[in-house]
């Protein structure tokens, strides 16, 4: 079983230095990668949590992260693909694979914020077909010599485009939400599924029903990672409302924490994602140090 753990470019943390220093620190404690979030404003949910303090771009947190580390993988939890230009995304992240050597994963969803969709003028009801549309452009562009492509959105061919990800064919692309569409784009479209706030049993059953769609579809279904994004309590209890009704962990009893992990494991995660809910800098540092010390090896 492999760990990742959030690196706070999400919780209105002031001085970002002190937010960058957490992917050192993971890196060192021996996590296997780092994730990172994507909202562009400060509104809905986000504005409770932060008002006008600082939301750190995810792709700019990984940039940096990739000179302070040389092992962790570098990912997103997630990344809201209707948020984004494909093309400018597919130049951004295959120029940070190439930087990184090869340790970039893409989280991709669909987003969930209605308040962020109607602030950037984006229907809601396209957000499904934008962000599969969003998938096969940048996969065009990453793995065809002589890319093309066309839609009504996007038009083009004769070009080159480059530089190509270190990683071939492409990045992996792990799918985030447990909806109907979003197991069917896992299932069709992902290299792995990577839903927060599912519980064990949730997980379980939502796995088998990729697998049997991956199966349909003429994929294999063990060649996709199973990963989960799980919120750690950090001051034992949620970090908001909405956080209320998603599935977490205890942060303040490590047995419990243990439990819980072991659930997720038998559940069929392989790559679980440890989302420290605070902005409490010296509160990070130590939920990191004692996962890292007292949890994470009972299951390697």
């Amino acid at each position: 079983m492999q760990f990742g753990v959030t690196v706070p470019n999400n919780w209105g943390i002031e001085n970002v230095q002190e937010a960058l220093a957490f992917g050192p620190l993971a890196e060192e404690l021996g996590y296997d990668s780092v994730w990172v979030m994507d909202h562009l404003f400060n509104n809905g949910y986000i504005r409770e949590r932060l008002d006008d303090k600082p939301y750190y771009h995810p792709l700019a947190t990984l940039t940096y992260l990739s000179s302070t580390t040389s092992r962790v993988l570098l990912g997103t939890s997630v990344l809201v693909l209707p948020y984004h230009n494909p093309v400018e995304l597919a130049k951004y992240t295959a120029t940070l694979d190439q930087m990184s050597g090869g340790r970039v994963t893409l989280g991709v969803g669909v987003g969930a914020m209605s308040e962020e969709f109607e602030a950037l003028g984006i229907p809601m009801s396209e957000r499904a077909a934008l962000t599969n549309e969003c998938i096969r452009v940048m996969r065009e562009l990453w793995a065809n010599p002589a890319p093309s492509y066309h839609s009504r959105r996007w038009n083009f061919d004769d070009l080159r485009f480059s530089p190509k990800p270190a990683q071939g064919p492409h990045i992996p692309l792990w799918i985030g939400g447990a909806s109907p569409g979003a197991l069917r784009r896992a299932a069709r479209m992902g290299d792995g599924w990577h839903p927060s706030g599912v519980t064990p049993p949730e997980y379980a059953e939502k796995k088998e029903q990729i697998s049997a769609m991956a199966a349909d579809a003429g994929r294999d279904p063990t060649k996709l990672t199973w990963s989960a994004r799980v919120e750690v309590e950090a001051s034992g209890g949620p970090s908001s409302d909405r956080a209320a009704s998603r599935a977490r962990i205890p942060g303040h009893d490590l047995e419990q924490t243990a439990l819980s992990v072991a659930a997720y494991r038998d559940a069929g995660v392989d790559h679980m994602v440890l989302a420290l809910n605070t902005g409490d800098v010296n509160r990070i540092r130590e939920l990191m140090e004692s996962l890292a010390t007292e949890t994470i090896p009972q299951f390697r």
